[in-house]
């Protein structure tokens, strides 16, 4: 009677001892728990005090300094250029880029995409539950395109703003087998981007 006993009991042990492992070797090897590829690497800078959000590829510089207004004028910021995948067998420039840049600004001097872009006149957007002061502007030469938009974000000191810089060839100088990019899924890429931005103040 005791025999029979703990062969029951040593069978039950048994029994739950492999159901155990089944569990454990399921939960390891079969079922893993899920992680999301394609969550965006976040960038943070606390110097200039914002963290942003980008894709996977996107090159970062943080030696970065928009020259264009002339001398004395340098704009300091992070750039996140464009992978090659975006740009490859199409006529967009492998300099395109997205950059946050900050201006020092005395408390009377609103902040405004003018500080940061001198041609194109500046209205005032809002997006979400940010409000900016947005500017934008074309140039042209040899062949070339060159559109920057910035937006500036009002009430920000210091003055934080997001750049876009999109370079391109005039796509009836290349042969056949280069593609017109796709402008728009760019500027919704850009967006994504800078609808991320926190900014530490």
């Amino acid at each position: 009677m005791n025999l029979n006993k703990n062969k029951k009991i040593i069978s039950l042990v048994i029994l739950l001892l492999l159901v155990f492992l089944f569990w454990v070797f399921y939960w390891t090897h079969v079922r893993k728990p899920s992680v999301s590829p394609n969550l965006p690497p976040t960038y943070s800078n606390s110097a200039l005090g914002f963290s942003i959000d980008y894709p996977a590829g996107f090159t970062v510089d943080e030696q970065y300094k928009y020259q264009e207004l002339g001398p004395g004028k340098d704009i300091d910021g992070v750039k996140f250029t464009i992978p090659a995948t975006m740009r490859d067998d199409t006529n967009l420039g492998s300099d395109s880029y997205l950059s946050v840049e900050e201006i020092p600004q005395a408390k009377d001097k609103s902040c405004t995409a003018n500080l940061f872009l001198e041609q194109g006149k500046a209205h005032t957007l809002t997006d979400g539950n940010i409000t900016y002061s947005m500017a934008s502007f074309t140039g042209a030469g040899a062949g070339n395109r060159y559109e920057e938009t910035v937006y500036a974000i009002l009430g920000t000191n210091p003055c934080v703003a997001v750049r876009y810089f999109i370079h391109y060839g005039v796509i009836d100088n290349y042969p056949p087998t280069v593609h017109e990019f796709d402008k728009q899924a760019l500027l919704n890429i850009f967006d994504q981007i800078r609808r991320s931005l926190a900014v530490h103040q």
